[in-house]
């Protein structure tokens, strides 16, 4: 088959990134497909695969993707015949309109997220349920049913997910040699964590809290009252789905909570205009005593930190907990991303194409998109692998590609990963540990609201982002220039300016049970 020329390839979801969330596995289960089998012998299954990315640099525009080494590789394990297409998300739509859809499309998301450009309500694609019980025993077995339920539509499954066990992925970052220079234990409640950033400004620390602008991962304290307010941060409240930051007395409590860090400087007074970049440039020169990150950033923090400031240590704790027990940070969705079969694809190229994706779940796919090849990436010395790290730029978005064409399998870390990392079991300790026992759960849609895209404003504009009319209300009053006590004015305006259009369909969509996720149950 003729290979194609690629557009993009970058792990959207890559492992090792600052703020992004990790691929990786759960222990890795031996399937059948991983053995030398008759079937081996047959000719290799050919068929066109996509996978999803939102940037067009990276590996491929060193390489020829589909004479590749990985992809090569990955062809001679799964004995198929593949043809890689890379789909920029934001250029999926353009792709469903032509004449040129893959055998395979992947996609990040759900089965009716806004990717997918109503392809699976259209009917482009085949329903799973029989090919999965036929041909993946495993993935039957291990994808959890909110997975299931994520990539599905009208009560059939359509989509093979990357899923995660964990939604729970962001966590709380101190600097343990701070807190031990000042004497004090681990805060647990909103009011410890507050005494302990006092004590740390006292010590002279310039930013006790890495505050960031509209509160993009400085939002413990809204976190610990449970009033994030994001797009699946809904509830429901006397027969109404609404926001949580409906809850009056709750949200006024955490603004006070905001407002005295800034007027006692325990965050940056700029903290509103801060960027991300300055964020991270705080946080890695020492400058910052408590913050929140994705836990796999926690490589990224042992390194950097302690070049800028000599003895730096730095842990991950338990997030504050507020008055009703509550604490963390948002739920992931329970995919990261799925792969969808046309339904245009013959039967018994079907039947192997799902092959292909439970094989991704054995110990021999972990192995090869953890480590490579052996006498390549890795070796093995004393039965031990010996993992040649990348060293640069360039090894590094390698090493980000061969995982990002690993698919279907357990993605919360990759725990094969952590067994060479100097912190890999800290890092798993803290998931299974800390991680598994907070963050909040919510109510979200999908598709989505079709109230949000008619009222841009009242709008959450992502899974950790805030309606503008919200936001631009909560920094004024942090800083002073709205009364913390007008919230219910606040509310009032969110549902003038379109709130109410989004609760009523919301409701109703709730109440129909048409397209709702349900985040922040352990999956497992």
């Amino acid at each position: 088959m003729k290979k194609v020329a690629v557009v993009a390839l970058a792990a959207a979801l890559s492992a090792g990134t600052m703020v992004g969330c990790s691929t990786g596995t759960t222990e890795p289960q031996q399937t059948a497909a991983s053995t030398a089998t008759p079937e081996a012998k047959k000719q290799p299954t050919k068929f066109s695969i996509s996978y999803p990315t939102t940037t067009n640099t990276g590996y491929h525009t060193r390489v020829d993707i589909n004479n590749d080494k990985w992809v090569k590789k990955l062809e001679e394990l799964t004995n198929t015949d593949l043809t890689l297409k890379v789909t920029e998300v934001s250029k999926m739509g353009l792709m469903f309109a032509s004449n040129d859809v893959p055998d395979v499309v992947g996609s990040l998301g759900t089965a009716t997220d806004k990717a997918m450009s109503g392809s699976v309500e259209a009917g482009m694609f085949m329903p799973l349920d029989d090919l999965l019980k036929q041909n993946a025993p495993n993935l039957m077995k291990m994808v959890p049913k909110e997975a299931w339920e994520a990539v599905s539509y009208n009560g059939k499954i359509y989509g093979i997910p990357n899923w995660l066990n964990n939604p729970s992925r962001r966590a709380t970052f101190i600097r343990t040699d701070l807190l031990e220079k000042a004497g004090l234990p681990a805060p647990k409640t909103v009011e410890e964590f507050v005494n302990v950033l006092r004590k740390f400004k006292d010590m002279g620390v310039k930013y006790p809290y890495g505050g960031r602008e509209t509160l993009k991962y400085a939002d413990t304290i809204l976190g610990a009252f449970d009033v994030l307010p994001y797009k699946e941060q809904f509830e429901l409240i006397n027969g109404q789905v609404v926001p949580k930051f409906f809850d009056v007395e709750n949200m006024t409590k955490a603004l006070t909570v905001y407002k005295t860090m800034y007027d006692e400087g325990l965050m940056a007074k700029e903290f509103a205009t801060t960027s991300s970049t300055d964020w991270l440039k705080n946080i890695r020169a020492g400058e910052v005593g408590i913050w929140s990150s994705n836990l796999v950033s926690l490589n990224d923090f042992r390194t950097n930190i302690p070049n800028a400031v000599k003895g730096a240590k730095i842990d991950v704790i338990s997030s504050p907990k507020g008055p009703d027990g509550k604490s963390g940070y948002l739920m992931y969705l329970p995919v990261t991303s799925a792969h969808y079969i046309n339904k245009n694809v013959k039967p018994e190229t079907a039947a192997d194409i799902v092959k292909y994706f439970d094989w991704m779940s054995s110990d021999e796919a972990y192995k090869f998109f953890t480590f490579g090849i052996e006498g390549d990436t890795y070796t093995v010395v004393d039965g031990k692998i010996k993992y040649k790290e990348p060293t640069n730029k360039e090894e590094q978005e390698e090493q980000d590609h061969r995982g990002t064409l690993h698919s279907a399998h357990e993605s919360t870390v990759n725990r094969l990963k952590m067994e060479t990392d100097p912190n890999g079991p800290y890092i798993l300790n803290a998931f299974d540990n800390i991680l598994a026992q907070e963050g909040l759960s919510g109510i979200g849609f999908a598709p989505d609201l079709e109230a949000n895209s008619k009222f841009p404003d009242a709008a959450s504009p992502g899974s950790d982002a805030a309606p503008k009319i919200i936001m631009d209300h909560m920094i004024k009053m942090i800083y002073g220039k709205e009364s913390i006590a007008d919230w219910p004015k606040v509310i009032e305006e969110y549902k003038s300016k379109g709130g109410n259009e989004i609760i009523k369909e919301a409701t109703e969509r709730y109440q129909n049970k048409k397209g709702v996720l349900f985040l922040g149950k352990k999956l497992g």
